[in-house]
């Protein structure tokens, strides 16, 4: 038997292999389609289109501003790509991931480093940053449950934590066409590596 296919094309032209990722196989185009095409929430959200990972994490790209103030572009684009591993490997939700056990996280820290050396940023992010985008992805996930994927307030405050109303602001969700998405995705990318590019 041969051994088992652990590699996949991008349609940039890239083979990545999933088990052993590096930087240079690693596309922004390919990251911008591939989560504009995977849905939160496994779908389960209000409206025409599904709820993308791309549009997630351009919400919690703004959230962390919102939160933290001044933050500079390098850790703004750590949150806009704290979820690319997933246009490859999926979104799963978190009852899956527990069942599915200590694999799916060590590949997905696999990607993930892969991701960050790609676009300059440390293949393990500092704590502080850490805990600062799980807070904006958290709050994210806050806004998400209670406007489009059928929670209640109460609920939300129980699995999220109750929410800092004031940054959540006007926020308003409204899921997108994948194209609309994933233009909005790369365009935001571009935006901050040219910031960044900036401040060198």
């Amino acid at each position: 038997m041969p051994p088992a296919r652990a590699w996949q094309r991008m349609l940039s032209g890239r083979r990545l292999d999933l088990l052993d990722p590096t930087p240079v196989d690693i596309e922004i185009e390919d990251i911008a389609h591939g989560l504009a095409f995977v849905a939160r929430w496994n779908g389960q959200t209000l409206g025409d289109w599904p709820y993308s990972v791309a549009e997630h994490s351009l919400l919690v790209e703004a959230f962390l501003a919102r939160l933290q103030p001044g933050t500079s572009a390098r850790w703004r684009l750590a949150a806009l790509l704290h979820d690319a591993p997933e246009y490859v490997i999926g979104d799963m939700i978190s009852p899956v991931k527990a069942a599915v056990g200590p694999g799916y996280g060590a590949l997905e820290a696999r990607l993930s480093a892969a991701i960050h050396l790609r676009f300059g940023l440390p293949a393990l992010l500092p704590d502080p940053v850490k805990k600062a985008v799980k807070r904006a992805d958290r709050l994210s996930a806050w806004v998400e449950a209670t406007q489009i994927a059928g929670f209640s307030q109460a609920e939300a405050d129980r699995f999220f934590g109750r929410p800092d109303r004031a940054v959540i602001g006007d926020v308003r969700i409204l899921p997108r066409p994948p194209a609309e998405v994933r233009a909005a995705y790369a365009t935001r990318h571009a935006e901050l590596m040219t910031e960044i590019d900036a401040m060198r």
